[in-house]
């Protein structure tokens, strides 16, 4: 239920994706309002959606907004096109797409290490009519491995996610073995190991997956966990997902990474749409 408090919050890692929570604010206001509700870790979609190589003067004010909040940056999205919107990634797209897709890796990667990000997550792109499937996944792989080959230069993980059907649905990766499949090819192309799976517990409940089997099979490829509740997409209580339980599994799978908090508010100011989670859990350990 909302309001109620999870007694294991505290073993967790969690972060505030900023491009979800925190919206009614702008951009560079947002950070701080993290900080102001006792986090100490953020994430991020790509910001600029219609551009992704913004001006240097656009990059500087982010960065400088999550250095005076005091949070880290824990994940950042390359380019997606219009996310949120009708775009699901742009690096499966033959044409403007994927090349925007390509002009933004470096910027994403060197925007990410001057803040210690980590792991930078590439979104695949939705099937394109009169486009083979196949031709598509050619060039999703050749651009996923410059994508792997950016964030093993910065010392990160590359991240593939695997999205939900039902909203989706021109998106390829909607299981969780689709999407694992996909990091294996990465890993297999480059010899870099550094692609994992992004496995958001939300997304997997909507395709109707049997979540504690996911983690058994997968928690070892896992690079990130992001959660909201279903249905509704909203704060864990408000929906029907034993998401304690399911953290719980993924941490005795050995899973001791981030967990990314990517729900929608609802109808509140985001700050008040944290009070299942203990204030002591909030900041990173």
């Amino acid at each position: 239920m909302p309001g109620s408090e999870w007694g294991t919050a505290t073993e967790q890692r969690f972060n505030v994706n900023l491009s979800i929570l925190f919206t009614e604010l702008p951009l560079l206001e947002r950070p701080a309002a993290a900080a102001a509700a006792g986090f100490t870790a953020v994430e991020l979609w790509w910001p600029w959606v219609d551009s992704p190589t913004p001006e240097r003067s656009e990059l500087d004010a982010l960065k400088k907004a999550i250095e005076d909040a005091g949070v880290q940056l824990t994940g950042l999205n390359f380019y997606a096109g219009q996310l949120p919107g009708p775009d699901r990634g742009a690096l499966s797209i033959p044409g403007t797409e994927s090349e925007r897709f390509r002009a933004n890796i470096d910027v994403a990667a060197d925007f990410a290490r001057s803040l210690g990000c980590k792991a930078l997550n590439a979104l695949y792109g939705n099937r394109v009519e009169g486009v083979e499937a196949a031709a598509q996944d050619a060039l999703a792989l050749e651009n996923l491995v410059l994508a792997a080959r950016a964030a093993d230069r910065i010392g990160a993980i590359l991240l593939i996610e695997t999205l939900n059907q039902p909203e989706s649905p021109l998106y390829p990766l909607v299981s969780a073995p689709a999407g694992v499949a996909v990091v294996d090819r990465v890993n297999e192309a480059t010899g870099l190991g550094n692609a994992r799976f992004l496995m958001d517990l939300y997304h997997l409940s909507m395709n109707g997956e049997d979540l504690p089997s996911v983690i058994e099979r997968y928690a070892a490829q896992t690079g990130h966990v992001q959660i909201a509740d279903n249905p509704g997409r909203g704060a864990p209580g408000t929906g029907t997902l034993p998401l304690e339980d399911l953290l719980g599994r993924l941490r005795k799978a050995g899973y001791e990474g981030w967990v990314g908090l990517e729900y929608k508010p609802g109808d509140r100011p985001s700050a008040a749409a944290f009070d299942w989670l203990p204030a002591k859990a909030r900041a990173a350990r």
